[in-house]
């Protein structure tokens, strides 16, 4: 059921992307600020309660949903598996954003591709010159494919493995929700709370995402950069992603950018050639690789089940 939940929600998202997904964001930035607002009462204590409380309910609505459907059929269960991986995903929405930069700078319009880029950062990325623009799209694309695809595959094959239905999907989805919005609106100690929180959430599916890379793209240098490099980067999530993405495919990362007007000092990763726009296919070719890793295994799980059985 998981292997079939997956590809249709994926079917799914690229025949019919989520044209409302800014007003799904819209409606649950609400429900987390009314626990935020009525439970967090100026303790750290009271602001855990909140995070608990915004994660809890939707879980265990998730979790009763898919008992209701799978007692009534399974297949109304694998329907309501699509629909819960349809709203958690967004894979369609890192591959637009990453073509278009892709072909911007394919077509040696840097004006276009540094637009795209600071649309898709939210930061202004007019001082960066070409090599950097690839570099940076590739680091975008990377940690949006992890936390937009694999992140969630693997939870949600975790949930399913226990019974729990879709609601990993959910509890990964929220927990980098909350961060991001906590982290925007209430950077004290309720939004430290909150990244640490998603990092918990985080330890399985970035080591999980790093073991495909590596698999999939050039091992032994991914298990080095990743051992090596990662805890260099500032965010330790996207450290790990982004090292052993580098030494799968053999490109350099990070760097010193300019951004407004000032040199961003960042680490280097990897350990293989500059980023330039033909690494940016590669970077594509990584995470269809990885997909398909998973759906290899999902399958494998699936014809094992039915041996035992």
């Amino acid at each position: 059921m998981s292997l079939l939940s997956l590809i249709f929600a994926l079917l799914l998202e690229q025949l019919h992307p989520l044209a409302l997904r800014r007003n799904l964001h819209a409606a649950l930035g609400r429900y987390v600020d009314f626990f935020h607002r009525y439970l967090h009462a100026g303790h750290l204590k009271h602001g855990r309660i909140a995070w608990l409380v915004a994660i809890l309910l939707p879980l265990i609505g998730t979790v009763s949903l898919y008992w209701l459907m799978y007692w009534v059929h399974p297949v109304f269960a694998l329907l309501f598996n699509v629909l819960v991986l349809y709203f958690t995903l967004g894979f369609r929405q890192f591959i637009r954003s990453y073509t278009d930069i892709h072909q911007a700078l394919r077509d040696h319009d840097l004006d276009k591709a540094r637009n795209l880029l600071s649309a898709w950062r939210a930061s202004s990325c007019h001082e960066l010159k070409h090599e950097e623009v690839a570099r940076v799209t590739i680091e975008e694309g990377l940690l949006a494919a992890h936390r937009y695809l694999f992140g969630v595959i693997t939870w949600f094959v975790v949930s399913m493995f226990l019974g729990l239905g879709p609601a990993g999907a959910v509890l990964y989805r929220m927990a980098h929700f909350i961060d991001q919005l906590w982290d925007h609106e209430d950077p004290g100690d309720l939004g430290v709370f909150a990244r640490q929180a998603y990092r918990w959430v985080e330890w399985l599916p970035m080591r999980v995402t790093a073991m495909i890379f590596a698999i999939v793209g050039d091992f032994e240098d991914t298990l080095y950069c990743w051992r090596t490099q990662s805890q260099s980067w500032p965010d330790p999530v996207a450290g790990v992603v982004l090292a052993s993405a580098a030494g799968a495919i053999g490109v350099r990362l990070g760097l010193p950018i300019l951004q407004a007007g000032l040199p961003q000092d960042r680490p280097e990763l990897g350990i293989g050639e500059d980023a330039d726009v033909d690494f940016m296919q590669s970077t594509v070719g990584l995470v269809w690789r990885a997909l398909v890793f998973w759906f290899a295994l999902l399958l494998l799980f699936g014809l094992a089940t039915l041996v035992k059985f």
